[in-house]
Formats: C-alpha cells, structure tokens, sequence
C-alpha cells in the first residue's frame, strides 16, 4: 500500500501582509482614517513599519473590498460610505439574515445555543469596556455562528464579502447614543428566540434590528452627506 501523506498545514503562519491588512482594515472600520482621508503609503509604511510593496498589497485587497477608492491623480483614500451604498447592504442583509436566523432557531442545539450566548457575552463585555475592534469581531462571530447553524453557508459567502462594509456601518450604527434600542438588547432578543427555538420570533427579531440599524445609518450618512 503507498504511503499517505497530510497536506494539511497545522500552524498556519500569519504574514505581515496579513497583519498589515488587519491593522488598517481595522482603522478605517473604527474611524482612524476618516471617509475621504488620502492614504500616503510613506505614512503607512511608517506607521504599520512595513515595506511600501507591503503597503501597496493592503490597498489592492481592501480596495476589493470597498473600503478604499484610488482616484486619478490623488491616489487611495478612504471609500466614503452614502447611504445609496448602505441601503443596498441593508437590504442584502435583511434578506439573508431574517431566513438565516430562522432556519437556526429551528436547528439550533443545545451546544449551539450555548456557542451563541457566549459571543453575545463578548460583545457585552467589549461594549462595556468600549473596545470596538473587540465588538465588531465577536459581532461577526455571532453571525457566523447563526448561519452555519442554519447551514446557509452559500448565504454566509455573500455576508463574507461584504463583511468590511458591514462592519464599518456596524461600528457607526451600534453605540449611537439615540438608538431607541441598544443594539445589543436587539441582539439579545434574536438569542432568546433561538434560544426558544422560535424562528418567527426568531426572524422578527432581525427585522427590527436592522429596520432601526438602517434607519440610524440613514440618518448619520445623509447628515455627513
């Protein structure tokens, strides 16, 4: 018999363009470089201490991923976020999250729904110490965690490739002091229905959540605007 052989790599390591991309990607999500800010790669190459091809890698991906622009004759700066943009996102996201919260409230395990309540705590405790690069992952944990229970993990695909802009609005909606309700108390009611195995409830609970976050974010960007 031939030998078998594992390609499998057990300790993945992580690049410096990996931890170059995480680190402005993270910047312009909390608000670091503002909507519109030039990025000068000598400032970033200074700032991140990385090489300028580095720098240069990091702009190619996070301008796929929409948070840059390059402009003729002045370069990358920030993508600047409009609401055209952001109602579209909301409107994606209304319609995958409401029938993958559903979906889970109707699978979801006893080990799942422990899973779930134990990233809701870490988003309560980023909050309280407000840590937003803290919040906005275990935010995206949440969510992970709701899709693949519901198994729509062609669904999570598409979450996952806008999951940057996500983010940003994400960063920009959640604390806002005149949400009518905290965002983690609208997290907290789609836990509970899962919870309950409700998915009406379930489904509900995402409507309202991000009917108020779009609400907010419409707010805050035709203000900007």
């Amino acid at each position: 018999m031939a030998e078998t052989h594992s390609l499998r790599i057990e300790n993945t390591p992580v690049t410096l363009r990996e931890l170059a991309l995480e680190k402005v990607r993270q910047a312009i999500i909390t608000g670091y470089f503002q909507a519109g800010d030039r990025l000068v790669e000598r400032r970033l190459t200074e700032e991140l201490g990385v090489s300028r091809s580095v720098v240069r890698e990091v702009i190619r991906y996070l301008e796929a991923e929409g948070l840059i622009d390059i402009l003729p004759n002045k370069g990358p700066i920030v993508a600047i976020l409009t609401w055209e943009i952001a109602e579209q996102i909301y409107n994606i996201r209304m319609l995958l999250e409401q029938q993958a919260a559903r979906d889970c409230a109707i699978n979801a395990k006893k080990s799942d729904k422990a899973l779930l309540q134990k990233q809701l705590q870490q988003i309560a405790q980023a909050s309280r110490e407000h840590n937003d690069v803290s919040r906005i992952d275990a935010s995206q944990a949440f969510y992970e965690t709701l899709f693949r229970v519901a198994k729509h993990t062609i669904a999570w695909e598409i979450v996952q490739r806008l999951n940057s802009r996500i983010s940003r609005l994400r960063a920009m909606t959640l604390a806002y002091p005149d949400r009518e309700v905290a965002g983690f108390e609208r997290m907290s009611r789609i836990c509970a229905a899962i919870e309950k195995n409700a998915p009406e409830e379930a489904q509900q609970a995402v409507m309202e959540h991000l009917t108020e976050a779009a609400a907010l974010a419409k707010r805050i960007l035709t203000t900007q605007e």
